[in-house]
């Protein structure tokens, strides 16, 4: 059995480990949990957004699950200096599940719990760096420096917020994970 994952068109390669994507409009189910009120909070975030595609919606209708889970911050502020900042006085966490491909906003259950938004994603342009093993907030933090690093000196300037992708359960060995950190760019 496979899971459905998001469509995206090759545009550039990077010094053979950044890609940039174009991403088509997507559909999300997403959420966002306060992290200093919550023990664990992408643990939450997850449970809530995984009830939604459960069938804890206004039609108990089950939904396939698709591959990557989007984790970010709602608010990352990029300086156009280097090194990047990001601001952590917002601590939240936000959580996106991408919706299969052959569903449309308005063909999707309505959300049971008000913390899950349905949401239309525009098309995106990202650079985006494929690694696998931790994905811990350092191992983020460090691979989104990576990222920021390797697009800097080229033809490509970031105009968005940076964003992990993970794509495999929890219980996956770590050298075995498929993890992307994206960034949003134009040139």
């Amino acid at each position: 059995m496979s899971t459905e994952q998001q469509r995206y068109e090759l545009i550039e390669r990077i010094n053979n480990t950044i890609e940039i994507r174009q991403y088509p409009k997507r559909i999300v189910a997403e959420t966002t949990v306060d992290a200093d009120k919550s023990d664990n909070p992408r643990g939450e975030a997850f449970r809530i957004v995984a009830a939604y595609i459960f069938g804890a919606n206004k039609a108990r209708q089950k939904i396939d699950m698709t591959a990557p889970v989007e984790i970010a911050k709602p608010i990352v502020k990029i300086p156009m200096t280097a090194p990047v900042e990001i601001d952590t006085a917002n601590n939240a966490v936000v959580m996106r599940f991408f919706m299969p491909s052959n569903y449309s906003k308005n063909d999707l259950p309505e959300p049971s719990d008000p913390r899950v938004k349905l949401i239309e994603l525009e098309p995106m342009t990202a650079a985006v760096l494929v690694f696998s093993g931790s994905t811990g907030g350092k191992a983020v933090s460090t691979k989104t420096a990576e990222l920021m690093a390797a697009i800097r000196n080229t033809n490509w300037q970031v105009s968005g917020t940076p964003t992990a992708f993970f794509y495999n359960p929890p219980w996956t060995l770590p050298f075995l994970r498929r993890n992307e950190m994206a960034v949003p760019v134009s040139r």
